[in-house]
């Protein structure tokens, strides 16, 4: 299937299936740290629109709301305050592009050296596996409603054919969504309360800026922008495209930390490219940017719509967390791949030894702090795969390649 060909309202249910698969965590995080969910649709759209321009429309990234954030963003407003917390994750952006000249400054060469396949491999297992936990939470509440969406996809998935083999995420949230109304566990109050139309966003967000929370927040960004890399690996091997090398990390880093910016002056969250979706492009084959735009514009307009808004936000978490279980795990799928397509050998014991340390501390809940700053699961495993890789000996034969 050519998905570059896809007719427009293919593109457009495909678009609107993704933010589906986006929008429970995009909402959730907000819902967490004591933010408007409208808020976070639309700077998670107004987002995406900023990384495209940036990286000249090439890349089939989604950014959303940031999970990294929410225990830094609650620790600082318990000192600070929302607002000043707010305005201090204006640093994110700073890290991003910083991280962005360095790598612009020594060229793929660089990520070459410390990102190899032996190290990006288990990056991008654990970028689903970690969020397999996620998945779990979220579909437990109900196994009955998650599965019935989870089977309803693999259904469509499998069996179907033309435009339905395009949208097995919303026929699974669909069926799910129509069993959970039909026993009773679809609470329609929010919708019946909620206004047609709503201003999302805030503008006052620079004028609670403090330095405290600012610099509070630079080391948090680290482990994200270390995610950032290895999801666009992630893209790269879903789309059979190295985006690595065209438009570049420097260029989508720049894009994400120019998408970080705006969500905080407009008091957002941080954003983060979403695995979610590009898990769903995994399993769709559907990779073209437009229709990544499709999803970025209709969060905008959930979050300005606010009945539409709140009609989303009815979904039980169970009917999301069902599809989750079936997107989080071809992610590490895609992992297990890049190192067979690498033929990274599983006989060296220098390999075994980077990968299992990285997943064994990426899994097992392991944190590294000193003050402010913490590090852990993807971030903390991708710090551990880059050292162990830069101090193991290699072989003659791996140092001459």
């Amino acid at each position: 299937m050519d998905t570059e060909q896809l007719s427009l309202t293919k593109k457009t249910l495909v678009g609107v299936q993704f933010l589906f698969v986006a929008f429970g965590a995009t909402v959730l995080v907000p819902l967490l740290i004591g933010i408007d969910p409208a808020t976070a649709l639309f700077t998670a759209g107004l987002g995406t629109f900023i990384f495209h321009f940036v990286t000249g429309g090439k890349v089939p990234i989604f950014l959303g709301s940031s999970f990294a954030f929410i225990a830094p963003i609650i620790a600082a407003t318990k000192q600070w305050g929302l607002p000043g917390t707010l305005a201090g994750l204006t640093a994110v952006s700073l890290v991003y592009f910083i991280v962005s000249a360095l790598v612009k400054w020594q060229g793929k060469r660089l990520l070459d050296r410390i990102f190899p396949p032996v190290v990006i491999g288990p990056v991008i297992i654990l970028i689903g596996l970690s969020l397999s936990g996620s998945a779990v939470d979220m579909a437990k509440s109900n196994w009955m409603l998650a599965f019935a969406s989870l089977i309803t996809a693999i259904v469509v998935l499998t069996f179907c054919r033309g435009l339905m083999k395009l949208v097995p995420i919303i026929s699974g949230v669909i069926v799910g969504y129509v069993i959970a109304i039909c026993i009773g566990e679809v609470d329609f109050s929010g919708v019946a309360s909620a206004s047609w139309l709503a201003i999302p966003v805030q503008f006052d967000t620079i004028t609670h800026f403090e330095w405290a929370p600012f610099l509070y927040m630079i080391p948090v960004a680290i482990a994200p922008v270390l995610e950032h890399i290895g999801d666009v690996y992630v893209v790269s091997a879903v789309a059979k495209k190295d985006f690595v090398e065209n438009p570049g990390i420097h260029r989508t880093m720049l894009g994400d930390g120019c998408a970080c910016l705006a969500s905080a002056l407009l008091g957002g969250p941080p954003e983060t490219t979403y695995s979610e979706v590009t898990g769903a492009m995994s399993i769709t084959k559907v990779t073209s940017p437009a229709v990544i735009r499709i999803s970025a514009a209709t969060a905008i307009c959930f979050s300005i719509i606010g009945k539409l808004s709140a009609l989303l936000q009815s979904i039980p978490q169970a009917v999301l967390g069902g599809i989750m279980l079936l997107l989080f795990g071809t992610i590490a799928s895609v992992g297990v791949q890049n190192l067979m397509q690498h033929k990274v050998d599983m006989n060296d014991t220098r390999n075994v030894i980077i990968i299992s340390v990285m997943l064994t501390m990426g899994l097992g809940g392991a944190v590294l702090s000193s003050g402010s700053f913490a590090i852990s699961g993807i971030g903390l495993a991708a710090v551990i795969g880059v050292v162990l890789n830069l101090v193991l000996p290699k072989t003659k034969q791996e140092e001459k390649e």
